[in-house]
């Protein structure tokens, strides 16, 4: 097996834009089972979350996830991933056999406050943030769908970080697979540092 069994333990930066993404946009990149919860009239919770998981992880690699909604089944909440993207080809195969998650390999540039995603020819999105200034150290935990097969799976995750808000510009390019999600316009970005996060074995929902 070339990936560590779960749970996973990664320690590293990160940075997580929020939105508020249209509901009937989204709506086919939900599974119909997953009923997507209202933050405001028409609309849901979405994100791109932007990390680096170096020195003392389980495995070193950065990652890119597009979450589109925050969701509720059988009255258990979670976001639904329905991108995701690393540059180690060990995460991708334990991504995709431990939680079902689609991920895919891309390539990952950061520069000083500013970081860009590309899977071979095409540009997925680019991101200018400046550096985080006050934070505070917080213990946050949340959880996750996703499908394997005809199970739907639900697996939590917690992280201790710096926690601080920063500015950011998100460009996501017009052929990105994400970029009729509607996610240029961040109206918060927290960033994450000194993070350490666990990534718990999922359970079947269904």
């Amino acid at each position: 097996m070339p990936y560590p069994s779960a749970p996973w333990i990664l320690k590293g930066d990160a940075i997580q834009t929020l939105h508020l993404v249209n509901i009937d946009q989204v709506r086919p990149l939900v599974p119909p089972e997953l009923s997507m919860i209202s933050i405001w009239p028409g609309k849901t919770l979405g994100g791109v979350y932007l990390s680096k998981y170096g020195s003392g992880s389980m495995l070193e690699y950065n990652e890119l996830i597009v979450a589109p909604a925050v969701v509720i089944y059988q009255g258990k909440i979670g976001v639904w991933v329905s991108h995701i993207y690393v540059d180690n080809p060990d995460s991708v195969v334990g991504g995709r056999e431990i939680w079902g998650l689609p991920k895919e390999l891309a390539d990952f540039s950061w520069e000083e406050k500013r970081v860009t995603v590309r899977q071979g020819d095409v540009l997925l999105c680019t991101l200018n943030y400046n550096q985080q200034g006050l934070g505070w150290r917080q213990r946050l935990g949340a959880a996750s769908f996703s499908t394997m097969g005809s199970n739907l799976l639900r697996f939590n995750f917690e992280f201790e970080t710096r926690l601080g808000l920063v500015d950011s510009k998100l460009e996501v390019a017009a052929d990105s697979p994400f970029a009729g999600i509607g996610l240029n316009r961040p109206f918060a970005t927290v960033g994450c540092e000194q993070m350490t996060l666990r990534v718990d074995a999922p359970t079947i929902e269904n």
